[in-house]
């Protein structure tokens, strides 16, 4: 196991960030190690326990 890999996202930091898309509120997908704009309607993958905060990084999420 590397390092990186050992790392895990403290849900604290949520109080801090926002999605770049909408600037709206963010929630932490713990299973999908994904940070999760409802609004946006769009999920920013956590890598090595740090939040990918790109819009070209993150995926779209479907109504389905």
């Amino acid at each position: 196991m590397t390092q990186s890999d050992e790392r895990k996202f403290d849900p604290k930091m949520l109080e801090a960030l926002v999605c770049p898309q909408c600037q709206g509120r963010l929630s932490f997908d713990a299973e999908a190690q994904e940070l999760i704009s409802a609004v946006a309607r769009l999920a920013y993958p956590i890598r090595g326990g740090i939040p990918v905060l790109l819009i070209d990084e993150a995926r779209v999420i479907n109504e389905d």
